[in-house]
């Protein structure tokens, strides 16, 4: 029997192993071109995002974007700065709480709960705030941080 510590699955990770806590934020302005973009990709086409009559007379009052635009910022989060380059996500939970609207700012933010010493794995928790400080989306997500070379 030995008493060696479990080596760390974090070695060759550009940022190295996260640590509980640690959290960044990104913030960007949602523009119309986000949604037609974002329905070349996917086709969604619902008129609460291109009927601008339609949509200020709906429940949100104004036109707004798609879901996958306003949490996209997070996916930015993640690959850019916390866990950093080579994240992607296993699973998340989210609430879209808030409608996101054309020209509306918006800020990302995730939070480190946990990290697996074993495993490049974290829990966080994610938010997207609008300017006013509201959150339009609220939850958790687990990640998975691939080991990349930079030779």
């Amino acid at each position: 029997m030995t008493d060696e510590k479990p080596k760390s699955g974090w070695s060759g990770v550009i940022n190295g192993m996260p640590r509980v806590g640690d959290s960044a934020e990104r913030s960007r302005t949602t523009t119309m071109q986000d949604i037609v973009s974002f329905t070349e990709m996917t086709g969604d086409r619902n008129p609460l995002h291109y009927d601008r009559d339609l949509a200020e007379r709906s429940v949100f009052g104004k036109l707004i974007v798609q879901g996958g635009v306003t949490s996209g910022i997070l996916n930015a989060l993640v690959a850019e700065h916390l866990p950093g380059p080579g994240t992607v996500f296993l699973g998340c939970e989210w609430k879209f709480l808030k409608a996101v609207g054309v020209d509306e700012t918006i800020t990302g933010r995730v939070e480190i709960v946990t990290v697996r010493e074993d495993k490049p794995i974290c829990t966080i928790r994610t938010t997207v705030r609008n300017a006013a400080g509201e959150i339009c989306l609220d939850g958790t997500a687990t990640t998975f941080t691939v080991p990349l070379k930079t030779e």
